[in-house]
């Protein structure tokens, strides 16, 4: 029998915080929703790629727990555009097509312009700003130090934590969630690389934020997401086991 500490935790050394953390509601309350995060971590950190087929029977040897929260949780997951659910094939993780890379970075840049122009009316924005400044720090020394893990939790962490500045909670629920299928469509599309460093881009969006160029905010959020999303390859068929997420030998 597995036991439970085979499953990665969802914070690590770094204190890169998980992409299931993001979300108010503090950690989960049922075993649907554990099980849930414990697989949307796997996939934000890369460590279960799209295409990967999510099998019940071990899912539920994996997490010790019953079908029914296996097929709860990936419900909430296909509902959340993450898992694909197939008659008489089972559950994958998300493969994004063409036109939906278009479509979510589109409403990316939508919907992050709209967020710089809210947030330059703020009144004490550059003390709300100090959480990120302090993030992008972290996430500099992730870079630096090769932790791939910490450093894409913290990549993705910022946008969501920018929408939080606003104190609007379906504006950071409608960011996280674009932000994760972003972040499978480039664990689907593009090659790992060491070029365009994107903590260096977060900066130069903080500080045109904290002098008020709401303008020049916006031109830099518009280039760092149309840079991420010409990098995209044409797909090669990841090959990796699926259950490497989870320490488990299938």
């Amino acid at each position: 029998m597995l036991r439970l500490d085979s499953v990665p935790s969802t914070t690590n050394e770094s204190g890169a915080p998980s992409a299931s953390s993001l979300l108010e509601g503090g950690p989960p309350g049922s075993e649907v929703e554990r099980v849930y995060a414990a697989i949307f971590d796997a996939v934000m950190d890369r460590r279960l790629l799209p295409g990967a087929k999510l099998t019940e029977s071990a899912l539920c040897e994996v997490f010790e727990c019953s079908r029914s929260t296996v097929r709860g949780a990936l419900a909430q997951l296909a509902h959340d555009k993450l898992v694909m659910q197939q008659p008489n094939r089972g559950a994958f993780v998300w493969q994004p097509g063409p036109e939906e890379t278009r479509d979510v970075f589109q409403a990316r840049r939508a919907l992050e312009c709209l967020i710089i122009d809210l947030a330059v009316q703020l009144d004490d924005l550059n003390q709300r700003l100090q959480p990120l400044r302090a993030m992008v720090r972290q996430e500099h020394d992730a870079f630096e130090q090769g932790d791939r893990i910490s450093w894409l939790r913290l990549s993705n962490a910022f946008h969501v934590k920018l929408a939080a500045v606003l104190g609007n909670q379906v504006f950071t629920e409608m960011m996280h969630g674009l932000c994760s299928r972003t972040t499978l469509i480039i664990a689907f599309y593009d090659t790992p690389r060491t070029s365009t460093c994107s903590y260096r881009e977060h900066e130069q969006i903080l500080d045109l934020l904290e002098a008020g160029d709401a303008q020049g905010a916006k031109d830099a959020m518009c280039h760092h997401l149309l840079d991420c999303e010409q990098r995209m390859n044409e797909p090669s068929a990841p090959r990796r086991d699926p259950w490497a997420a989870f320490s488990v030998k299938r």
